[in-house]
């Protein structure tokens, strides 16, 4: 392969290990610890082996009791490194046999691989400057357990697996459900050897092999190359020299090998998340949410606190002076509420609405679970139960983060209008004019009881202007006081819409802050999730 290609190669590879990374990140708390675990040990593995020589292709031959895989170890290498090794009392260490020694140490410090040999040029195999290690390692189906966990680990580290079968265990489900099976997305750098051969004629052997290609296909590995050899004769040895020649020649397998580590990962996360987009939050279900809120937050009290704290100032404003020092006696609704001071401080004052009981504590809740619920719909459950967490949490601070909003509102409570000081002006003017008639009527009758002449009063079509200035003025300010009613009436359900719009407004950015916000954060990263869960896998 060309070095433009595998330069191409490895950046697909980076690219898909910062996917694998990115969705190991997004699912922090949503996804098991242990798969994410899994997935760092992935990562990890790879960065590994990428800071290790890429020029040697590391091939591991993994096998069972009686199937052959020294031998077959030894056949392929041209050696006897694994019958030497098999006399030794560490038995249950792997043995390397290696063609280009530079740059191997590190590579086989990580592999932990301390029996290492340096092996002659074998032509048309190893040797020149493709570098090759072929690691002899215990059996798979060992008794003893270190041993299987030796084998379990370097399984996932390798580059290329080499599985060898013997024609009598060849189905062994030990073999297939415990390695072949879960190593299925590695079909790339995979080869199958069924070897002692030799012990068959041709017919049965040609049916134990198409046997073993149809358990493999069931396994996933369709496709994979599948060898027919005898360590004993050396049939078949050729043609598994040549696979691994071809695999080392092309120095692709160790970015093939981690590109299917990400690939199972990526599967292994994607199997625990499950599959799906949430809904999303629409503008139906966030008006819903806000004005069950706003209900159970006692806004429509509030508003109507408004309306009737407007109309009694109006009066006290435009009413007949006479009798407007009355309303001093009845409570400004607003203030009863501890609404509508001017020296509140918003971010420290506190309403004196009502608690709310449990039927405003169970609607506060539907509203919040119908809302979750539909825009988590189609969410996989691991991200529907964080999506519901998230507004689990919002809702618990909902009751004071909405009392302070409803007491940071401004409901213009302050605000007098222009006309309230025209029908008060007027209102003085005719109580005077009144006063003055009744003065008047009073120095007249004062001259009458004390027998002093009286003058003469001016009169219009016949009524004494005294007269009619008392019954003007009173008429003149009842009159005012009706009109200031009227219109304070209209006026206060202006200032009462206004003063609704201004708090669903509020309690809107508290539901915002709290509820909407949180949860569109969720599925944010459930769609980054996603879309890194797809590029890692290659898709």
């Amino acid at each position: 392969m060309s070095r433009h290609s595998q330069v191409r190669s490895a950046s697909r590879l980076q690219e898909r290990l910062d996917s694998l990374n990115t969705a190991r990140e997004l699912a922090a708390g949503v996804l098991a610890d242990a798969q994410l675990e899994a997935v760092y040990d992935v990562l990890d593995r790879a960065a590994s082996r990428r800071s290790l020589s890429t020029g040697h292709t590391v091939v591991g031959f993994f096998g069972a009791t009686g199937s052959g895989k020294s031998s077959l170890f030894n056949a392929v290498s041209g050696s006897n490194l694994a019958t030497a090794a098999a006399r030794r009392p560490t038995t249950s260490a792997p043995l390397a046999a290696v063609w280009g020694e530079e740059g191997s140490g590190p590579l086989l410090d990580w592999l932990d691989v301390r029996d290492r040999h340096a092996l002659p040029e074998v032509a048309d195999f190893a040797g020149g400057e493709a570098g090759l290690i072929l690691l002899d390692l215990p059996d798979i189906d060992s008794t003893t357990v270190e041993n299987r966990q030796l084998v379990e680990r370097l399984a996932g580290m390798v580059d290329v697996l080499v599985w060898v079968l013997d024609p009598q265990k060849y189905a062994d489900a030990a073999v297939h459900h415990g390695f072949l099976r879960p190593m299925a997305t590695h079909g790339a750098v995979t080869l199958v050897v069924l070897n002692q051969m030799d012990k068959l004629n041709a017919a049965d052997g040609n049916a134990v092999v198409d046997s073993l290609r149809g358990i493999l296909e069931q396994d996933g590995l369709a496709g994979v190359p599948v060898f027919g050899t005898s360590a004993v004769t050396g049939d078949g040895v050729a043609a598994v020299r040549g696979a691994i020649r071809n695999v080392v020649v092309q120095r692709e397998a160790a970015t093939q090998r981690l590109s299917a580590d990400v690939a199972r990962a990526a599967s292994g996360l994607a199997e625990v998340s499950g599959d799906g987009e949430a809904h999303g939050v629409s503008s139906q279900a966030k008006a819903h949410l806000v004005a069950e809120l706003a209900t159970a937050a006692n806004v429509p009290l509030v508003v109507h606190a408004v309306e009737r704290s407007f109309k009694r100032q109006s009066a006290r404003r435009t009413g007949w002076p006479v009798t407007r020092w009355l309303l001093r006696f009845r409570p400004d609704p607003l203030r009863r509420l501890n609404l509508g001071r001017d020296d509140a401080k918003p971010e420290l004052n506190r309403t004196s609405l009502p608690p709310a009981g449990a039927p405003g504590r169970a609607r506060t809740d539907a509203a919040v679970r119908a809302f979750v619920d539909d825009a988590s719909a189609g969410a996989p459950g691991p991200w529907r139960a964080a999506i519901r967490g998230v507004a689990r949490d919002g809702r618990e601070q909902l009751p004071d983060a909405l009392d302070q909003a409803i007491a940071g509102t401004d409901l213009k409570a302050s605000r007098r209008p222009l006309w309230w000081a025209l029908f008060n002006a007027f209102q003085w003017l005719a109580l005077l004019l009144a006063v003055g008639g009744l003065a008047w009527l009073g120095v007249m009758a004062a001259l009458g009881y004390f027998q002093l002449p009286i003058p003469e009063v001016p009169r219009t079509e016949g009524w004494p202007w005294p007269t009619l200035m008392v019954a003007g003025g009173v008429l003149f300010g009842v009159v005012l006081a009706l009109g200031g009613r009227m219109l304070g009436a209209g006026a206060a359900r202006v200032r009462a819409k206004g003063a609704s719009r201004r708090l669903r407004a509020a309690v809107g950015l508290v539901a915002e802050e709290h509820i909407v916000e949180p949860v569109e954060v969720e599925i944010t990263r459930l769609e980054a999730f996603n879309a890194a869960l797809k590029a890692a896998r290659g898709g």
